[in-house]
């Protein structure tokens, strides 16, 4: 597999200008909410987001088709016979943003064949950006800073008891009794895929997800993971994550780092 056609700086320059498009929205006075069909909601931040992250995505990289969550997608059986494809949440953590917290990102992620190769993710209110390439590391950076290596980063936070991190938004009582089996330990609750983030910066040693999510919700950070020694699995089967399936739900996971890179 050739990843040497992909230029991170074209990506992070679409994701990063993106954020700035949703931190616009963010500090405005209306979100003009909708209610999707699966009565998630949905702002013209991520609508913007959307439209400017594929514009660009396909501008720059005509031949590699997009599934994202704000887009009408391609049928399965064309899919299926994709190559690399992106993998694209506009907005993730609506719910967070709405709430204003912060606790969103922007994720785009590229598979090749169902497996997550490169990973690009940034926080708008922080201004911190991540992204990672398969066999090429995984880095970081506040905004206009310089990119750090992020095993270097993960050297910063000092685990202690078991810090198992799970969603603000998407707790159930699945979730809670996969928990409460492992026994005393720090518990973190964060927004979006900053769960997985910070597992893969050491902030956090496991992600447990029992409740549904789809393939754009995880593809960015899984790539990210992979490229500091963790992966997401599904539970309790225990296989890596794929993508670019016939349904896009992931099955439930865990997410944790495996061995140290």
């Amino acid at each position: 597999m050739d990843l040497n056609w992909l230029n991170p700086n074209v990506v992070v320059d679409i994701l990063e200008t993106a954020s700035q498009l949703i931190l616009q929205v963010y500090h405005g006075d209306d979100f003009f909410v909708e209610s999707k069909s699966d009565n998630s909601p949905l702002t013209i931040a991520d609508k913007k987001a959307n439209d400017y992250i594929c514009f660009n995505l396909k501008n720059n990289y005509p031949s590699i088709p997009i599934i994202s969550e704000e887009s009408v997608n391609d049928e399965y059986e064309k899919r299926k016979n994709y190559t690399f494809v992106w993998l694209v949440d506009p907005l993730d953590g609506t719910k967070e943003f709405i709430k204003r917290n912060g606790e969103f990102t922007v994720n785009i992620g590229l598979i090749y064949y169902g497996k997550p190769v490169a990973g690009f993710v940034s926080i708008p209110v922080s201004g911190y950006s991540y992204y990672a390439i398969s066999g090429k590391g995984a880095w970081f950076r506040e905004m206009g800073k310089e990119w750090t290596s992020l095993k270097e980063r993960r050297k910063g936070f000092i685990p202690g008891k078991l810090r198992v991190i799970a969603s603000r938004s998407h707790m159930n009582d699945e979730t809670k009794d996969y928990i409460d089996k492992l026994g005393d330990i720090n518990m973190l609750n964060v927004g979006s895929s900053i769960k997985m983030l910070w597992v893969a910066e050491n902030r956090a040693d496991l992600y447990p997800r029992l409740t549904p999510c789809m393939e754009w919700d995880t593809c960015a950070a899984h790539s990210i993971l992979l490229e500091v020694g963790g992966n997401i699995v599904s539970y309790p089967e225990g296989k890596e994550l794929r993508y670019n399936k016939e349904s896009l739900y992931n099955p439930f996971f865990v997410c944790q780092i495996d061995k140290e890179q």
